[in-house]
């Protein structure tokens, strides 16, 4: 027994037991008050559709539906949505808008010409045009966002659709919009100038350098029809593996420099898997894709506003990215994907989720609250105010695609106006429960807190109409001073709401 004492002792200092003795350590997570990142604006919980399938008609726009109201609209919809507080609603593409003309969806239903949409390859019966989506909108609390036809579309169609739309009235667009039954205008605050114009899967395809030329002519003559209004310009969607994306990115936001507010970031994160890889680990670790491509347009910005002297302010619209599968996987990207926007709060300032209608499951007999429905529903109704720097320290983990991966994911949030810190933790780990020791270097707090956890057994667990595999289970949790131990558990995201004193 004594050697076998001295064998172990001799292991232990070697080294060779040294990864399990620190995967025993407690991670700490220090939050200080002082260190700020930004405000986190609103609109990084808003929404994209695109009438894609049955995407619009179908689940949004169902006449037929016993669960439609007057206007067509899915009402079960519309009720799972409004819970979401979903901020802004950007349409009508997408793909589907380079080769759209937005004359065609307005004016009465039985004369509206139906189109062949060579982007998906369906037929579009325009019943779901302009003045439906704005119904649609304010149906579920949100503001518009149009994005303008930059493909096959004209710089008179552009200046057009903003006339019908913002102008109350006395010209012919602003008198048409009134004529169709709707009397004042819509002021749509924000306007997308193209969709990824660079692809080559897209109508219209052009170069950064026609791009901006027509590009700029539109936002000119927009805002002279309302001064008041934000654009976003096309960031590079290509990513190819020489780069050049960045080359788009760089050429856009020098040459439209003073003349935009949002540079548009599209990115599916599962694009970045190797080919055949669909484990867990390595998706779990795609949220460290999003930081990367975030910091590189961070400092492209910086580089264009430095060099154009300009003082108009551009921040990055991420107006395409998806959680995944309605499963426990999915429902950790979407937390995910909204942890990086906040840990980026001072630069990423809308965010627009593919599609909007994932968030919830669709069923004929009434929609149902799916496996993604929950995170951003923790997020968006709690994750307000101030973004600050947290430090982290846990063990982490390295696999093709990252080194150094944090099994925790974290960030955390000061709202003054409710007195409460908000803390969001995603556990990447699969098997292991991680504790931690959440160290609050600051503040008065009232030695309790409310965990709200997204979990289920597995990580393929998803919900379904009638069995709720995946939810948030919520436990009361008691501390004492500026110290909180907890464990989270494998695979989950759990958010904590911290009283201040």
């Amino acid at each position: 027994m004594k050697k076998l004492r001295i064998l172990l002792y001799c292991m232990i200092l070697s080294g060779l037991f040294s990864g399990n003795l620190l995967s025993q350590e407690p991670a700490v997570i220090k939050i200080d008050f002082d260190r700020k990142i930004g405000a986190i604006d609103p609109n990084i919980y808003s929404g994209f559709v695109e009438p894609i399938r049955t995407t619009v008609y179908g689940n949004i726009y169902d006449p037929s539906s016993p669960l439609a109201d007057e206007n067509g609209f899915r009402k079960d919809l519309i009720q799972l949505l409004t819970q979401l507080k979903i901020r802004s609603l950007r349409w009508p593409g997408g793909n589907y808008v380079s080769g759209y003309n937005w004359e065609d969806g307005i004016g009465p239903k039985n004369q509206r010409p139906a189109r062949m949409d060579l982007a998906w390859h369906q037929i579009e019966t325009n019943q779901m045009g302009t003045d439906e989506y704005a119904k649609f909108t304010n149906l579920i609390g949100a503001q518009n966002f149009v994005c303008i036809n930059a493909g096959t579309g004209t710089l008179d169609q552009a200046r057009h659709w903003i006339e019908y739309c913002n102008v109350e009235e006395g010209t012919y667009y602003s008198d048409l919009r009134k004529k169709y039954g709707n009397e004042k205008p819509y002021n749509v605050k924000y306007w997308a100038l193209g969709n990824e114009i660079d692809g080559p899967w897209q109508m219209g395809q052009k170069n950064a350098e026609d791009y901006v030329k027509f590009a700029l002519e539109a936002a000119k003559l927009m805002q002279w029809a309302d001064k008041n209004v934000k654009f976003i310009a096309v960031g590079a969607s290509n990513y190819k593996p020489d780069m050049a994306w960045i080359d788009w990115d760089d050429y856009v936001l020098t040459h439209m420099a003073g003349s935009i507010d949002y540079l548009s970031v599209h990115r599916y994160v599962y694009e970045a898997l190797p080919t055949g890889d669909r484990s867990f680990s390595s998706v779990m670790s795609l949220g460290l894709d999003l930081d990367l491509r975030i910091g590189i347009i961070r400092s492209l910005i910086q580089k264009a506003l430095m060099k154009t002297g300009s003082k108009r302010p551009i921040y990055i619209s991420f107006d395409e990215w998806a959680g995944g599968g309605n499963n426990l996987t999915g429902s950790l990207q979407v937390a995910q994907h909204l942890n990086a926007f906040i840990r980026n709060a001072d630069i990423v300032k809308m965010a627009n989720i593919t599609m909007l209608t994932s968030l919830v499951g669709i069923s004929p007999d009434g929609d149902y609250k799916n496996a993604l429905f929950y995170p951003f529903y923790l997020f968006s109704n709690n994750c307000n105010g101030t973004s600050l720097n947290v430090s982290v320290n846990c063990e982490k983990y390295s696999n093709k695609i990252f080194n150094d991966i944090p099994y925790l994911d974290v960030t955390a949030a000061l709202n003054d106006s409710t007195k409460t810190l908000v803390v969001n933790v995603v556990n990447r780990h699969e098997t292991k429960d991680i504790q931690s020791n959440i160290v609050l270097q600051t503040g008065d707090f009232t030695g309790s807190a409310t965990a709200n956890e997204v979990n289920g057994k597995t990580i393929t667990s998803g919900n379904t109409k009638t069995e709720e595999a995946v939810g948030i289970k919520t436990r009361d949790v008691k501390f004492k001073g500026n110290n909180i131990q907890y464990i989270f558990p494998a695979h989950s995201f759990t958010q904590l709401v911290i009283p201040l004193k």
